[in-house]
């Protein structure tokens, strides 16, 4: 594995989760494959998860970690080529990930979407000028429109919880929010959710569709209980509008998943990536009923995403 953008860079899935689980319950059997080697961690935006259980993954593995804040902690970026840097960018992306490159065996970025401009954002402006400048393996700590580590620790946690015969049908449902939010996170699961060959459905209220690039192959409803019929797992998740981008269409339904809507289901497990607003996106009954809840699960699992993703990489630049 060169670099970790999307589960396009994996070429099995399955395989790739044997290794996660062998991972988990061996956490510093690879202690070795690190040595001297050094990440850079870049974030352009806040975060707790990625952050924490990026840098122990790679603690893990023997690795020097380095944690920059982008914009914050070093000069201001140019990203635009051919620009008059007379502005407020100071280095231009070419020097700035060329010196990274030599400072560094592996770069995680991590960069948001802007949910102005959608050409920019779903061109990966930034996280293509990374990729086109580095010397060196990138991996996503999440982009624009992706966040790869998340999804795999969603299907680890998955996969940990499902023992049936059946396929399991994986339901990924919009949630409220009090503002918009990227669509990075659902898209990139239902592209794994997709990868994976659940028996997977997005419900969502109309003006949220989703780009249809990541969602090609799932069944797609607007009627949120229909959804939940039988479901194994359930996946709550707010995001802004793709179509009319980065806004929030008004919602006149209520979309706050409880034990009611929960119990149309086949005792499905609750999902979220974090951070989650209590009693907005989800309620309380949900998220602390050690019975329903896979959340903490998940987040305890972001460390083995990580963990296995890096140990891919690092066996590859030996």
């Amino acid at each position: 594995m060169k670099n970790f953008i999307s589960v396009k860079d994996v070429t099995d899935i399955e395989a790739l989760l044997s290794k996660a689980l062998h991972i988990k319950h061996n956490p510093l059997e690879y202690t070795h494959i690190g040595k001297n080697k050094t990440i850079g961690l870049l974030f352009m935006n806040p975060s707790l998860r990625t952050r924490m259980s990026t840098q122990r993954a790679a603690y893990n593995l023997g690795m020097n970690v380095m944690v920059i804040n982008l914009n914050k902690d070093n000069w201001q970026l140019e990203f635009e080529n051919g620009a008059v840097m007379n502005g407020t960018g100071s280095e231009h992306i070419k020097e700035a990930a060329g010196v990274i490159s030599q400072y560094c065996d592996i770069v995680g970025l991590r960069s948001f979407p802007g949910l102005i401009d959608r050409n920019k954002d779903y061109n990966e402006d930034i996280f293509n000028s990374f990729l086109i400048n580095l010397t060196i393996p990138l991996v996503s700590l999440e982009s624009a429109t992706l966040h790869p580590l998340q999804s795999f620790a969603d299907i680890i946690t998955i996969k940990e919880n499902f023992n049936g015969n059946k396929t399991p049908k994986v339901v990924l449902s919009w949630a409220p929010h009090i503002k918009p939010l990227p669509q990075a996170v659902s898209n990139s699961f239902a592209e794994w959710a997709l990868a994976s060959e659940f028996d997977f459905v997005i419900t969502h209220p109309e003006g949220y569709e989703l780009n249809k690039k990541f969602t090609n192959g799932a069944t797609i409803t607007h009627n949120q209980e229909e959804a939940l019929k039988d479901a194994d797992f359930v996946y709550v998740k707010s995001w802004s509008s793709y179509s009319d981008y980065g806004t929030m269409p008004e919602v006149k339904t209520d979309w706050l998943l409880n034990k009611k809507k929960m119990s149309l289901s086949n005792n499905a497990r609750i999902m979220h990536c974090l951070p989650v607003r209590r009693n907005v996106e989800l309620t309380d009954e949900l998220i602390d009923d050690p019975s329903c809840s896979l959340i903490m699960q998940q987040a305890g699992n972001r460390v083995v995403s990580a963990q296995t993703i890096l140990t891919e990489i690092l066996s590859s630049i030996q």
